[in-house]
């Protein structure tokens, strides 16, 4: 990911000749049609793993548990989201609204996103409805 990210978002301070585009040419865009789909689907299987073990993590009160399932959850729908386009994340922690809202043109999926975070008791039920909201989202946009 890492030379990836560079020739993606890197601004070159000199260019001489044609090796930049070169390199782009080779590592952009992320994934061929049939890597992006196995990538896609372990993505995919990802979040769902993560999310379904959300309810039985709140069943025996594990709470932080069922938090941090949701969270990794959620890195890997940003990862599946990434890959779905066609394109490299910047990170899966932070520029979270430039990369979605920006880069990928969602602003409508970025403002689904923060609400899923906002808890008002995390002693509670609550986590399986942001569970269920971001399996939705799953659904939608890793396609």
């Amino acid at each position: 990911m890492q030379i990836g990210n560079a020739l993606a978002y890197s601004v070159p301070l000199f260019e001489r000749g044609d090796r930049l585009e070169r390199l782009r040419d080779e590592w952009l865009p992320f994934y061929d049609d049939a890597l992006r789909a196995e990538r896609l689907a372990e993505a995919r299987r990802y979040c769902v793993e993560f999310l379904e073990r959300i309810p039985w993590y709140l069943d025996r009160e594990l709470w932080f548990q069922a938090l941090e399932r949701l969270h990794s959850a959620f890195r890997g729908f940003l990862l599946g989201l990434h890959v779905a386009r066609r394109t490299y994340p910047i990170s899966y922690d932070k520029w979270i609204h430039e990369q979605i809202a920006e880069n990928l043109g969602l602003p409508e999926l970025y403002e689904r996103l923060p609400p899923l975070f906002e808890l008002h008791r995390l002693e509670s039920r609550e986590l399986e409805d942001k569970a269920a909201q971001l399996r939705e989202l799953v659904e939608s946009y890793l396609v």
